[in-house]
């Protein structure tokens, strides 16, 4: 029997309601009690003056990326010509590249409360392969949502990747079975669930697409890709499909609530209720997003009409940060200014991080915090600077850290007062910087 009570916390976001002056019970990796004077002969955890709430749910992410952060070539660019100036540098990743970015990648997701992330892995030179990311999450310890990305149409045949960067369409769905048979595991409580993610509609083909999404159905396993970023990929569309991409997307079985897009900033208001009427999901990224200049998602629109939608990080080249929090105050910030002040409260914009993100990604044993579900749950400490002189408490988006005090998935620790506990980071970081050297050279 494994027990931790954490006791005392000055307050609790389940995100169903605040309790104030309690305490969570964690029983084998699950939640086993939510309230006053529980009691344990296991671990205690003092959580006062601190906030509790769910781990957060990053829903996309290409964690390979962390190692390509603020490359001077694609500071400034759009997305096309940001992608044109990193294809080269990630055609020299190893396997080594890749299993050290995730592992990083996740640590820093880690500090920053994130007990869950999906990854969008794409490319794979050089011997690559989907395990690289999901042996580094185990070593982190955070539970994982591993995609199986592909790339298939190269530059001499009109796509924007390299051609030394795409596969051909016969082996992308070979090993998409391969790795969906030796990693997926659809258990309730799973710590790993493979998803197959063809890269975008502009980088394979339709008939890749529709492959992905039959077999994806016939392995029981979801379905994510990037749709409708920016205007240029709305006009790559119109261009090369004849029609937008939703409607590019239900044609070839891209809708329903186990598929969900990335970034969406671009959806219109017949493409919207496309997907609330699928319940097909939606991975926010408000950072990228901002960063690649390529607008704010109708987010508010989205909600209103029923879509699912969670939040990303995207990819560290995108963003230059790992910060789920840092996403979720983004979001509200965002739909203020284009919507007004009260377009986001900082609860809602807490709640896409959290059950938003889990819905999203088909989960319902995490994303809240409640008897019978699993224990991923982060400690906030709410007595230092940042919070000081807040009137509440609970408004973590607006007046709290911006790291994690504790953090346990599975009821297990990963974060100790605001330490990984799983690796030795300074080791990686190590490893890392010696990797980015060889890279710039």
């Amino acid at each position: 029997m494994a027990e931790v009570l954490i006791r005392g916390a000055g307050h609790i976001l389940t995100m169903d309601a605040t309790v104030t002056g309690a305490d969570i019970l964690i029983h084998d990796g699950v939640i086993a009690g939510v309230g006053a004077g529980l009691t344990t002969v296991g671990e205690v955890v003092d959580a006062t003056a601190c906030l509790v709430t769910p781990g957060l749910v990053n829903t996309h992410h290409h964690l390979y990326q962390t190692l390509t952060r603020a490359v001077p070539a694609g500071q400034d660019a759009l997305l096309f010509g940001w992608l044109r100036a990193l294809y080269p540098i990630w055609a020299r990743f190893t396997p080594d590249h890749v299993h050290v970015a995730t592992q990083l990648g996740l640590a820093e997701l880690a500090l920053s409360g994130c007990t869950t992330s999906s990854d969008h892995l794409y490319l794979f030179p050089n011997g690559v392969r989907l395990e690289d990311t999901i042996h580094a999450a185990a070593d982190v310890g955070l539970r994982f949502h591993p995609t199986r990305g592909a790339m298939s149409i190269g530059a001499s045949d009109g796509g924007l990747p390299p051609d030394v960067l795409v596969e051909s369409e016969a082996s992308i769905l070979a090993d998409s079975i391969r790795v969906v048979d030796a990693f997926h595991d659809p258990a309730p409580g799973s710590m790993c669930r493979v998803g197959i993610a063809p890269c975008s509609p502009f980088s394979v083909s339709r008939e890749l697409m529709r492959d992905a999404a039959l077999l994806a159905r016939d392995k029981g396993v979801m379905l994510h890709t990037h749709l409708a970023e920016n205007d240029e990929d709305v006009a790559f569309s119109l261009d090369r499909f004849g029609c937008r991409p939703g409607q590019y997307a239900e044609d070839l079985g891209w809708t329903g609530p186990d598929v969900w897009h990335a970034h969406c900033v671009k959806l219109d208001a017949t493409e919207i209720d496309l997907f609330a009427r699928t319940r097909t999901g939606v991975a926010h990224c408000p950072c990228s997003n901002c960063r690649l200049g390529s607008g704010i998602a109708p987010l508010r629109d989205m909600l209103e009409a029923g879509v699912p939608v969670g939040l990303g990080v995207d990819g560290s080249a995108s963003n230059d940060r790992a910060n789920l929090l840092d996403e979720a105050r983004q979001a509200m910030l965002l739909q203020r200014v284009s919507r007004g002040a009260d377009a986001m409260s900082n609860i809602e914009a807490l709640q896409l991080a959290t059950a938003g993100g889990a819905a999203v990604l088909g989960r319902d044993d995490i994303g809240r915090l409640a008897v019978g579900m699993r224990a991923d749950i982060a400690i906030w400490d709410m007595s230092g600077v940042e919070a000081t002189g807040s009137w509440d408490r609970s408004a973590l988006l607006l007046a709290g850290p911006r790291r994690v005090r504790d953090l346990f998935v599975e009821g297990r620790q990963v974060v100790r007062d605001g330490r990984i506990t799983t690796i030795d980071l300074p080791r990686v970081i190590e490893r890392a910087e010696t990797l980015l050297t060889q890279l710039m050279a």
